[in-house]
This record gives structure tokens, sequence and C-alpha cells, in this order.
């Protein structure tokens, strides 16, 4: 589904911002995610025993520029996360606007090209617009990341009808929902819309129960997924009865 790797789950998990190490291994363990995101710079804070918790976890790691706010800044951190951890993926972030956190598609684009010719396997985090969409997937990015909404803001798909039409625009195109993702029910949303996964953060490690958040985030995207290939009913202007009227008895 990933360049070429096909995960356990359609669920991708973040790491940073939970409460203790036990906590964050015990939230992977139950949201069964394949994918794990990490900061480059929370690995230079931590050391060798996070990136060591994180790989005992068994799932693939997915290293990422979040911080960076210029193109040279975010191929620098992305270098260094392969030299760091001994993989090409990387997930592609550089801020554009410090209040929404709200990527800059000019330096995204710019650092996209370079580390795709470098041989990175690209995960670029944009949002909604499909020019932009277009002109990473001819740098040879084979995997889109639309935001949601802004960064840990919780509030969901909050243009679902642009990212249906990104849905319908990139139809062979892996596209993950990524950020803003703040209850199991919107996540469950995206993959009825026929999304290929969902990544989160902030909504497992903040939560009363990041364990049982995981688990609960876990089982919504399984059921999204499920629904969207069996086939969702299309809304109606007008009801249809359920039990067919031929052949009911008349009374008197």
């Amino acid at each position: 589904m990933f360049y070429g790797f096909t995960p356990a789950s359609r669920l991708m998990l973040g790491t940073a911002g939970y409460p203790s190490p036990a906590l964050l291994r015990d939230a992977i363990a139950a949201s069964g995610a394949g994918i794990i995101t990490l900061s480059l710079r929370r690995e230079g804070g931590e050391g060798a025993g996070f990136r060591d918790l994180l790989r005992a976890s068994g799932c693939r790691l997915l290293p990422n520029t979040a911080g960076c706010h210029s193109a040279a800044e975010a191929i620098t951190t992305a270098r260094m996360a392969r030299e760091l951890l001994g993989t090409g993926w990387i997930k592609l972030e550089v801020i554009g606007h410090a209040d929404s956190l709200q990527p800059d598609p000019f330096a995204l684009l710019e650092a996209a090209r370079v580390l795709c010719a470098e041989g990175f396997e690209v995960f670029p985090y944009m949002t909604e617009d499909l020019i932009l969409g277009e002109r990473l997937v001819e740098a040879g990015c084979r995997v889109l990341m639309p935001w949601g909404a802004p960064i840990g803001s919780g509030q969901g798909l909050r243009h679902a009808e642009a990212l249906r039409a990104m849905r319908a625009h990139f139809p062979d195109v892996p596209l993950v929902i990524d950020a803003g993702i703040g209850a199991p029910s919107q996540a469950m949303r995206a993959m009825e819309m026929g999304f290929d996964a969902v990544l989160l953060n902030t909504a497992v490690a903040r939560a009363l129960d990041p364990v049982g958040m995981a688990r609960a985030f876990g089982q919504a995207v399984e059921a999204g997924r499920l629904a969207h290939e069996a086939g969702l009913m299309p809304p109606r202007d007008m009801a249809v009865p359920s039990t067919p009227v031929l052949g009911m008895a008349r009374l008197g």
C-alpha cells in the first residue's frame, strides 16, 4: 500500500506527548497500528531507549520533519533521520503558518523534489490542494497526506467535501488523513469516505486513558474501512419503506 509495504492496520499512530513510555508502549499495542511516527527532535532528546521501545513494538517506523519551517531545514532533518534510523521513509512536514501549523506548499514541494531525487520515499503532509497534490506526485511522491484539520485541533474533517474531491481526483494514489482527528467517529468517517489510512497522535496521547482510546481508534478505523468496502447506503431525499407495500393484507 505504501511504497510496496502493506501494514497490518490502516491506523498510523504518533508517539509524542504520552504521559510515560509504558503508556506509549501499551497504547501502540492496543491500537494495532502497523506504522508509528517519530520526530527526530524527540529522538535526539530521548536517545536509544526511546528508539528501542518503538522498535520493540514491531511497527514500521516513519520518522518526520516536525518543527521544520524551511525546505533546507526539512531536507537536512530527513537526511539525519535516514542516517540515524536506517530508513528512506520520511513524513515530510514544512510548516508555513505558526498559528494553524498549515504546511508551506512551496517549501514542501521544493523539499519533496530534492528528497525524492535522493531516493527517499516521501509522505508529504499537505492541505487538500489538488494542484499541489499533482505536483507532489510528479515529483515522485507515491503517497499524499492531506490534513483533516490543523494539528492537535480535534476538529475532524473540517473540509469534508474538498477531501471527497481529492479522493476522487487521485483514485490510484494512497491518501492518508493526517492531523486534526479528535474522536474515533471522525476517523471512521474518513475511512468510510475511502481514504487509505488515518494518522493521529494528540487524541490518544492526551486522553484520560490513552490505551483505551488507542483501542477505540483501532476498531473505528477497521469498521470504517469495512463499511466502505461493503458499500455504504447513499442518502436519499425521501423516505423509502423497508417493508414492501405489495402483498400487504387489506382490512375491511
